[in-house]
């Protein structure tokens, strides 16, 4: 056999991959005998996130926007007043 022959048979992924038994990860096996034990509680698929404190409603959200922005544009028109344009 050449060397070739032994490079190929080595990294031989299409009979890597068509192996009857496939060995799980590390972290499969973790999860699996985790659960054999302590069963997860069922979650719905793209569940609701829990809200984790007061929202602001959105008028509140505006002006305080609105409110930094006219203070940026009085503190600019300000600069430019005092350096004389």
């Amino acid at each position: 056999m050449s060397e070739q022959d032994d490079w190929e048979r080595e990294f031989d992924h299409g009979w890597a991959n068509s192996a009857q038994h496939k060995e799980p990860s590390a972290r499969a096996r973790m999860l699996a005998a985790r659960w054999k034990e302590n069963p997860p509680d069922p979650a719905p698929f793209r569940a609701d996130p829990e809200l984790t404190g007061s929202r602001r409603s959105s008028w509140v959200s505006t002006a305080v926007v609105l409110g930094c922005v006219a203070a940026v544009i009085a503190l600019l028109g300000y600069a430019r007043i005092r350096n004389g344009y």
